[in-house]
């Protein structure tokens, strides 16, 4: 501890300045470091947050005493508690939806509510569900919907109802079909509401899947996609992965058709109906009735005449007959397969020949034959329809891999934070580069004259060896000696009686001889005296 007290009085002001600053700045970035690296890692707990739920969030954090940082729009907080944060959070409700649903209804009440307010209300919940679903989406972190009803007045005719939805995409533009499966998401949920009347903008104001539904659709590619991972999946079951090859096309209707038939079949009828009427009449005539004399006779034969008789029956039988009718009517829509074709290259196998080399071998044709087999049945073959599927075997060229392979790290197995060893390195680095390259030097450079210099207590002095270059320093004007009438003036403190020196005095009438010879008996009382010197002259200056 003297030495370092010892170093630090031999110092200037200059060097003592930049002795301070240096350790201020080794401590400053040595505690800068430490927080760093104490630092807990903060993860994202919430983003995308209106002003609104994101204060209640912070809020709630505050309460619990949660160490937490928001940046920007985005909330962090220690990795560790995001998980319980956001579930204790959900429990209470938070964060709050900006857009609210069917809960809006549960404020209504029976009285001094109007058939108009509560069909203003109900839409108002019904766009808070669909809003609801849509941001549930992983690929969306806000929407709005807007539902344009017709109302219940029985006078409007030919008014559809109409829907626009307002997204905001997480990470990229949302898709085209992403936006048709919300157009039916809207519709279906609406009565009376179509896809094609529903609109999607995303957040830049542009209208999502407008030349879509301008042109008419054409699945081809998407089914021409699907056949082909079909067969691709089924070769790679026995070829394996990469060995097979799959490009279907796929010739389908563009246009649109409707057919109506009207036939009549003569030679088919069928009795729809059967009346049938029977008539029967009978007629009786007994002659004349005039009285004669033979009508007086006893036997009265005389008063019968002519009599006649006659009986009539009628049927008549009425058949409705129906003739046969046909009534057919036929809609082709597009996107019917019109023409189907396949290619699919498969890769042979590897063998040796009677040089025992490896060569090339193609698959054997009844292997292919088979595969043909199943591809056909996969994808709905018909010769009728013109279908052709081309099959070959040959020889796939090897693709240089890109980059370069991965390989296990004997560090894999450790739970090291990569970034914690990384500020403590630093923060070594740092502390070793100040310790060497600024304090080191400034010591080392302000200690060369203290150090041949024997130490006040004695231990370790110098010996009698070291006295030449001592004294050469005094001869050549390292040191500015007073005058004997100036050593006069010091006590006894200061400066030792001159007689003590040899037993009873020095012989010689030089000074410098007296003083020479004085240093060399008392050592010690010469290096106090010394020192006692330079800290005299560096007050005073």
């Amino acid at each position: 501890m003297q030495q370092l007290i010892n170093v630090w009085s031999a110092l200037d002001m200059r060097r003592r300045l930049t002795v301070v600053l240096a350790t201020l700045a080794m401590f400053a970035a040595v505690l800068f470091l430490s927080r760093m690296a104490a630092a807990p890692s903060m993860t994202l707990l919430y983003a995308g947050l209106e002003s609104g739920p994101a204060g209640e969030v912070v809020r709630s954090l505050e309460q619990r005493g949660v160490v937490y940082d928001v940046r920007g729009g985005a909330i962090f907080v220690e990795s560790g508690q995001r998980d319980e944060l956001r579930m204790t959070l959900a429990s209470e409700g938070l964060p709050t939806q900006s857009s609210q649903g069917y809960e809006l209804l549960d404020g209504l009440s029976g009285f001094g509510t109007t058939s108009q307010m509560f069909d203003a209300a109900y839409w108002r919940a019904k766009e808070g569900e669909l809003a609801r679903t849509i941001v549930s989406s992983p690929h969306i972190s806000n929407a709005r919907v807007h539902i344009a009803n017709t109302g219940s007045n029985p006078f409007q005719r030919d008014v559809r109802p109409t829907a626009s939805v307002s997204v905001t995409a997480s990470g990229g533009p949302l898709p085209a079909s992403h936006a048709r499966a919300l157009k039916y998401l809207v519709a279906s949920a609406v009565p009376g509401l179509s896809p094609e009347d529903v609109s999607v903008i995303d957040g830049s104001g542009a209208l999502i899947g407008a030349a879509e539904d301008a042109a008419p659709q054409n699945a081809s590619e998407d089914r021409a996609e699907m056949l082909r991972e079909r067969v691709q999946r089924l070769l790679e079951a026995r070829v394996g992965f990469g060995n097979a090859v799959v490009e279907v096309s796929v010739d389908t209707v563009t246009e649109s058709e409707s057919i109506s038939e009207h036939r009549f079949d003569p030679e088919s009828r069928v009795a729809i109906s059967t009346d049938t009427e029977e008539r029967s009449n009978t007629s009786k005539d007994q002659g004349g009735g005039d009285v004669t004399v033979a009508s007086n006779l006893p036997e009265g034969d005389g008063a019968g005449g002519d009599s006649s008789q006659s009986q009539n029956s009628e049927t008549r039988e009425r058949v409705n007959y129906e003739v046969s009718e046909t009534r057919r009517e036929i809609v082709r829509q597009p996107g019917a397969i019109k023409r189907l074709t396949l290619a699919v290259l498969v890769n042979g196998t590897k063998g040796t020949d009677d040089t025992g080399a490896e060569v090339f071998m193609p698959r054997p044709e009844g292997e292919l034959e088979a595969l043909r087999e199943l591809v056909s049945a996969a994808v709905g073959y018909n010769p009728e329809r013109g279908d052709v599927i081309t099959m070959k075997s040959m020889e796939f060229e090897p693709i240089a891999p890109a980059g370069t392979a991965s390989t296990a790290s004997m560090f894999d197995n450790m739970n090291l934070d990569i970034m914690s060893i990384i500020q403590m390195v630093v923060l070594a680095l740092v502390a070793l580069i100040l310790g060497l390259f600024v304090i080191k030097p400034v010591l080392s450079r302000d200690s060369e004259g203290a150090a041949a210099l024997p130490a006040p207590d004695g231990e370790g002095a110098g010996s009698a060896g070291d006295l030449p270059s001592l004294t050469g320093e005094i001869d050549d004007g390292g040191f500015e000696l007073p005058s004997l009438a100036t050593m006069s003036d010091f006590d006894d403190a200061n400066l030792p009686d001159l007689g003590d020196f040899g037993g009873g005095g020095i012989n010689g009438d030089d000074p410098v001889t007296r003083l020479r010879s004085m240093i060399g008996e008392r050592q010690e009382e010469t290096v106090e005296i010394l020192r006692s010197w330079l800290e005299d002259k560096e007050e005073n200056a």
